[in-house]
């Protein structure tokens, strides 16, 4: 892909809860030619996301979307931004990695991460009650949601977003827990341990993202790519 700004590679492998079984996944942010967008049938934010990678599980953004999605600290947008190394990374895709801290805001980390990992819980105790316990993407599915849980409070609190755990052997406990009949309950222990944690954490974060640089960033990139 010739138009790629940025690309690394996330999820099981970049969070360090790999099995022999996990697919490698692909995260990344390209950018369409400028003049297509003074078109009839300019690219929607919508439509501004692409998929694969010769066979791969692979998801690409168009810069203007990925930027909207990571202002508004989308989890799996954001973290395109902290990887430790990338695959694809030219000189405005390491630009925008440098303007990452710009995009986050204290309300906006605390709501995308908390409360995405709440409906997440809620879509496993429903798979739990539906598909029962021996499920076995219920495990999985229990590691990430306690994953996203540590790390929005690392970045609710430092003002870094880790993506590799350091030790990935309580999120493999607590998917095997979940699998159990008192999994219910450790979930919901969970979830109230982390929402007394977020009410009562010291913020490393501004109440506002930092628009400017980004505004001035997306311009620079679309003059550049007008006549791709």
């Amino acid at each position: 892909m010739t138009d790629l700004l940025l690309e690394g590679v996330v999820g099981s492998h970049a969070y360090g809860l790999d099995t022999p079984a996990s697919d490698i996944d692909y995260l990344g942010v390209y950018v369409e030619p400028t003049r297509t967008f003074l078109g009839l049938h300019p690219p929607t934010r919508d439509r501004g996301t692409r998929q694969g990678r010769d066979g791969a599980d692979a998801t690409y953004h168009e810069v203007g979307k990925a930027m909207a999605l990571i202002l508004s600290c989308n989890p799996t947008a954001t973290e395109v931004l902290w990887l430790d190394k990338y695959t694809v990374a030219t000189d405005f895709g390491m630009e925008l990695v440098g303007l990452r801290s710009s995009f986050l805001s204290a309300a906006r980390v605390r709501d995308a991460y908390f409360g995405y990992a709440m409906a997440q819980f809620r879509r496993m105790l429903h798979r739990r009650e539906h598909e029962g316990l021996a499920d076995p993407r219920l495990a999985k599915h229990a590691r990430h949601t306690m994953r996203l849980l540590w790390q929005g409070y690392q970045l609710y609190t430092t003002g870094f977003l880790p993506i590799r755990l350091p030790d990935p052997a309580p999120y493999f406990e607590f998917g095997r827990r979940l699998s159990t009949e008192a999994g219910a309950d450790v979930a919901k222990a969970l979830i109230a341990e982390y929402e007394q944690k977020f009410d009562t954490a010291t913020t490393a974060l501004p109440r506002r993202a930092d628009e400017a640089p980004l505004e001035d960033f997306l311009q620079r990139v679309r003059r550049a790519h007008l006549d791709s």
